[in-house]
């Protein structure tokens, strides 16, 4: 498109956390550097403002905040009900002032799926809505039909009760383990989001990070659904500052050298994210497979280096980090394989990028997500009890029949991805379609004042 002043302002409000913040924040640049005359307000709580206020953005990306919800969020994960209960009740409000205060007006909003107030605010304020889906479209329609699954007896309080039974009356979805879709769900966070989807219907579009191709049943079966424009405009991960620049999003000199010296395709990168945590004997037991299996890694573990690396062999075969650029480690060509808790962005960035998984959901949507891996692409395996250090080798080897098989598969989803978000792609296409929509609603409104 033609540059020119800014003429659709749009108000983007994300989830805080990191796995919303971070997908929202990813899409935003992708609008903005595609449509220079959209201009993006992006509201933060203050702290994530300090967290990520400094990371590189398109000129007609600005922030806006608003007070934290709690005195320090990144403190949820130990009090998640109090955090959960105050994301649903102290942020609409200032939100709302935020609005009021901006110029030019905007013509959109766009929320994170989560924050069901944000469309009562639309709505109330004549602002259409676009909702954003942070994680699996199959989610998505999962939470979209508890209804349903409440009206079949599908959700007991006590999971316990009926969690191996197979869930197949999801429209899109094939049969699922009942504890494979609500792991990791609190009964509060389940009341507070049975109201969502009443709300989902008065949005005007809904953003989907997913690939259509690879979840195409689910979005099919959703569109007759919904009454307004579906698009997928997956993956919503920084795939773009590595085609710019593949080198420049190196973190350390000291994991650069490292993964500079290791054969190509031979390192295991483990990560299990950074909201919840693995319980010490489990990182033990890990520890424990990697030196038995002898295979090289570079495992992510936070502040636990100091006490599990006494368990595991000195020496150049493997490195823990405290963090490191996820994205840029999963690329470099000594990369073989990825170690994950199944998280939605971490799923998208090794789809993005080829890998096969080992796979070891912890909560949330992260047992769905598995299941997509191992069951339907069939891209991993599930890590499970045993013997951990034989795993790790079959998987490394790159002359075993089975391994070769995940690696193939996995290739294949990484074609369609890389297609999807080409010139003519699903997602490429999707987001210009979203640009146009918002745009002709926004002229819309300016006409009207």
């Amino acid at each position: 498109m033609d540059s020119q002043a800014p003429t659709c302002h749009v108000v983007a409000m994300p989830y805080p956390g990191r796995g919303h913040i971070n997908p929202m924040m990813n899409l935003c640049k992708i609008l903005a550097s595609q449509a220079p005359h959209v201009a993006v307000t992006f509201v933060l709580t203050e702290e994530w403002l300090g967290l990520i206020g400094s990371d590189q953005k398109p000129s007609n990306i600005s922030f806006a905040t608003i007070p934290n919800v709690l005195p320090s969020e990144r403190v949820r994960a130990q009090h998640f009900s109090e955090f959960v209960e105050a994301v649903f009740t102290k942020m609409e409000a200032p939100f709302e002032e935020v609005l009021h205060r901006l110029r030019p007006p905007p013509a959109l909003i766009m929320a994170d799926a989560f924050l069901i107030w944000a469309v009562g605010i639309g709505n109330r304020r004549n602002i259409p809505v676009a909702l954003f889906w942070p994680v699996a479209a199959s989610t998505f329609s999962f939470f979209y039909h508890l209804q349903l699954l409440e009206q079949k007896g599908y959700l007991p309080q006590n999971l316990s009760e009926k969690g191996e039974e197979m869930v197949d009356c999801i429209p899109g979805i094939p049969p699922t383990r009942l504890t494979d879709l609500v792991r990791g769900k609190s009964e509060q966070m389940m009341q507070r989001l049975r109201p969502m989807f009443n709300w989902v219907r008065r949005a005007r579009f809904l953003l989907l990070s997913s690939v259509y191709e690879i979840e195409s049943h689910t979005v099919d079966a959703l569109k007759p659904s919904l009454s307004f424009p579906i698009y997928t405009v997956g993956p919503s991960i920084p795939y773009f500052a590595l085609e710019d620049n593949p080198r420049s999003n190196s973190d350390s000199n000291y994991i650069t050298k490292w993964l500079d010296r290791q054969p190509g395709s031979s390192v295991l990168y483990l990560s299990l994210g950074s909201f919840l945590s693995v319980s010490s004997s489990k990182m033990e037991e890990i520890a424990a497979g990697l030196r038995d299996s002898n295979v090289r890694f570079l495992w992510v573990v936070g502040n636990e280096a100091s006490r599990l690396k006494e368990l595991l062999p000195r020496g150049d075969m493997g490195i823990m980090v405290p963090w490191c650029d996820q994205l840029w480690a999963l690329s470099h060509p000594s990369v073989g394989g990825f170690w994950t808790h199944c998280g939605w962005n971490s799923i998208q960035e090794g789809i993005y990028l080829g890998l096969p998984f080992l796979a070891y959901p912890i909560a949330f949507d992260q047992g769905h997500n598995c299941r997509l891996v191992v069951d339907e692409w069939k891209v991993g395996w599930r890590v499970g009890e045993g013997d951990i250090g034989g795993l790790l080798r079959k998987f490394m080897d790159m002359d075993d029949e089975e391994s070769r098989e995940l690696r193939r598969r996995a290739e294949h989803l990484r074609e369609l991805c890389r297609h999807a978000i080409g010139p003519h792609g699903s997602s490429m296409t999707n987001i210009c379609a979203f640009v146009r929509d918002i745009s002709s609603v926004a002229a819309n409104i300016q006409d009207i004042n």
